[in-house]
């Protein structure tokens, strides 16, 4: 295999097969805005933010930092591809993907196959694999139960123990070829927030009672905010620079529906939770922190593949002038799927 390396992307090529892995990048200065915005947060709280970055070793581990930026360190450190890390509710743990052959992109999460799921203590200590051929895991509150995807289907099953139960199967409940990304079952464990991709492409919540689907609308990455009274995701409309537009959403939940969705006309603007002005406003990987008090996301001026090009990392106190979002790492390196957790 032949490794080549153009405009900072590093690019694999073999007879069989081409593709491109993030550049490993560097450190870059913040603009005089964006180091009063990072001061100006700087005492706010005490979160912790953990984050799957290139900068290492131009393929991806999980990263940590305070969530002012200071005090980034690796958390993880091998020769796969470490991303999607998610804190859990205790803030003990970080469970996260793993790929078991090197580099793989994460357009092949549909693959289950080339990943499993990992878990690692907050303090680095205590990595382990927890479930093989999965990916997309997420927690239950009890910080002892796990949510994850193999392609079309979504399970769960205790941190400590070997047996799954299969929550839902997308080729039944969809279509043929579909695939099930980012499962999030909502706090009273009745609902599951999915973002579909393959032969269906939109975001909805699945009732896991009445086995039915109602669709908040196209874009991706849907959640439960912290209560579950609210859902938040990605929208591919806003303000985009150079870049592909998309903001972040937040929609009403209630008696089992989401309230409120885009329109003809565009989104109103009381379902706008953020959407940077600017260049570098194509926002994408949301996390509400565990306390609905803070946002945290990625952001990009140009491009739109995942671990490829130069996500940076956002951190807004909900609420506050959009303005006010303050960026967190300044790196050109690949900075995506950030958590966030608050003491």
């Amino acid at each position: 295999m032949r490794i080549i390396k153009a405009l900072g992307i590093m690019v694999a090529m073999s007879p069989l097969l081409v593709f491109a892995q993030p550049s490993q990048g560097s450190a870059v200065s913040p603009t005089p805005q964006e180091q009063q915005n990072l001061d100006a947060i700087k005492g706010k709280a005490s979160g912790v933010i953990v984050w799957s970055t290139s900068r290492a070793n131009a393929r991806n581990d999980i990263w940590k930092m305070n969530m002012d930026g200071t005090d980034q360190k690796s958390l993880t450190q091998g020769d796969g591809v470490d991303w999607f890390p998610r804190i859990s509710p205790d803030g003990k743990w970080v469970l996260f993907n793993r790929s078991n052959s090197g580099w793989v992109p994460e357009n092949d999460a549909d693959q289950p196959d080339q990943w499993d799921l990992w878990v690692i203590g907050m303090d680095g200590q205590g990595e382990r694999k927890v479930v093989e051929k999965a990916t997309w895991g997420t927690w239950r509150p009890d910080s002892k139960t796990l949510i994850y995807s193999r392609a079309s289907k979504v399970f769960s099953r205790s941190l400590e123990g070997t047996d799954e139960s299969m929550l839902l199967d997308g080729e039944l409940a969809f279509k043929k070829g579909v695939i099930l990304q980012e499962p999030n079952l909502s706090p009273d464990g009745k609902f599951l927030a999915i973002t579909l991709r393959g032969s269906q492409r939109e975001t909805g919540i699945w009732s896991l009672d009445a086995k039915s689907w109602q669709q908040s609308g196209e874009g991706c990455q849907i959640d439960w905010v912290p209560g579950g009274k609210q859902v938040y995701r990605v929208n591919s409309t806003g303000n985009g620079g150079s870049a592909a537009p998309s903001e972040i959403l937040r929609f009403p939940f209630e008696n089992g529906k989401q309230v409120g969705k885009v329109g003809f006309f565009g989104v109103s603007k009381e379902f706008r939770l953020m959407d940077l002005p600017g260049r570098r406003s194509h926002e994408y990987f949301p996390r509400i922190d565990n306390t609905g008090s803070w946002l945290v996301w990625g952001a990009t001026d140009k491009g739109h593949d995942h671990d490829i090009y130069d996500y940076e990392i956002y951190v807004w106190k909900i609420g506050s002038p959009v303005e006010q979002a303050a960026r967190v790492t300044f790196h050109s390196g690949n900075d995506r799927w950030p958590d966030m957790w608050v003491p």
